[in-house]
């Protein structure tokens, strides 16, 4: 098994650390990390990285192919004028943006990756999901993913979004999982926390047509993203300086100790040397514009994807019969958001500033982050209240 690390100043968490063990148990695990912000996932923990020499893993990758932020510096700047529009601003891109679990909106539906020639290798039953594609491009979906209006130190506004491959990403990986084991494509996934890593071989026909709608998904969602970056800009009337467009549920191929391998990494951002991301924290704490600096082998090149979670949803709002309280209450949610200034839009208890750590801390634990600029958050969009979100990474 290979070496297993965490990040300077962090306290592995018990549940986390024994995923991650059961992920390296394989032969082919050449190296491993756990990033600040871990916590428990799905099999593999959010926050977690793994260089497989020869395998695939959709368990590590996870139900959110291509998952990550995305962060556009405008030609804007806060003002008098900008504070007296904004809960204005925020309501149209409530109204215009489509969250919710299964969400579609058609806007983008003749956006160029419709048309990707990967469409005609990925297997039969991927490609029927061209249609599903097509409908909820550019649609956020619900849990912890969000469209927010951010301002610097220099007070330029920067329109910044989490999100992933939606509908497309779930059902592929959902499908490989099952395909791995030997099942239908469609048959419903019984998932479960701590089940050992899904692997498939590379070099089989299963491991290719893995790679290849994974790539597909993954590119969706970067799509996704930008496309929704645009629409938020001409709600704006403004232009993009800059953009950042990084996903953390994915592998790369990289060298490890000199060999080729897969690095999965499963809410953990790649950020080698000169490698640009952003990474966020709660919906009050903002988010941070930062720069690889150094190489850090003991993570894997790899930087955390937000402040990690400190309470589940379960903890946050209670069980969903009533006879658990939660320990965030409606008056909680809406005095941290009122004190922070934030025009806040959807978005539950679970979502609220008491169930993330704080960023900086997170950020500080790893030597080769840099913080390029520190974005304090002015509006805030989610998913309505009622919307449930069932996936699990």
């Amino acid at each position: 098994m290979g070496a297993i690390s965490s990040a300077e100043g962090s306290a592995p968490d018990p549940g986390a650390v024994a995923q991650l063990e059961r992920c390296m148990a394989h032969p082919s695990a050449l190296a491993g990390a756990l990033m600040a912000d871990h916590h428990k996932g799905y099999s593999m923990p959010i926050g977690g990285v793994v260089a497989y020499a020869d395998q695939l893993s959709p368990s590590g990758v996870g139900f959110d192919i291509g998952c990550g932020n995305a962060a556009a510096l405008t030609d804007l700047v806060v003002d008098e004028r900008f504070g007296v529009d904004l809960p204005r601003l925020m309501d149209v891109i409530a109204e215009r943006i489509t969250f919710g679990v299964g969400g579609t909106d058609g806007r983008a539906r003749e956006h160029p990756i419709h048309d990707d020639t990967r469409w005609d290798d990925v297997p039969g039953w991927v490609r029927g999901l061209r249609d599903k594609a097509r409908g909820q491009l550019g649609t956020v979906g619900g849990g912890n993913h969000y469209v927010n209006l951010m301002a610097d130190e220099r007070d330029r506004i920067w329109v910044c979004n989490h999100f992933g491959s939606r509908g497309l990403g779930h059902t592929i990986a959902t499908g490989f999982l099952n395909l791995a084991r030997g099942d239908r494509f469609n048959a419903r996934y019984r998932d479960e926390m701590d089940a050992p890593p899904v692997l498939i071989p590379a070099d089989s026909e299963l491991g290719r047509e893995y790679d290849v709608s994974r790539s597909l998904a993954a590119d969706y969602a970067l799509a996704g993203r930008l496309h929704v970056a645009d629409v938020v800009l001409g709600i704006l009337g403004a232009s993009a300086r800059d953009v950042i467009n990084v996903h953390h549920n994915d592998y790369w191929r990289e060298d490890v100790a000199g060999e080729p391998a897969y690095v999965v990494r499963k809410g953990a951002t790649p950020l080698a040397p000169g490698e640009r991301a952003y990474i966020g924290g709660s919906m009050t704490d903002g988010a941070a514009i930062v720069e690889g600096v150094a190489p850090a082998p003991e993570t894997l090149d790899s930087a955390p994807h937000g402040s990690g979670r400190v309470m589940s949803r379960t903890q946050a709002k209670g069980n969903r019969s009533g006879t658990r309280p939660g320990a965030v209450t409606e008056e909680m949610m809406a005095r941290a958001v009122s004190e922070a200034g934030v025009e806040l839009r959807g978005g539950d208890r679970d979502e609220s500033p008491f169930v993330y750590r704080r960023l900086d801390p997170v950020l500080a634990a790893h030597p080769n982050v840099r913080v390029v600029h520190r974005l304090r958050p002015l509006g805030v969009a989610m998913a309505p209240r009622h919307v449930r979100d069932p996936y699990r990474d």
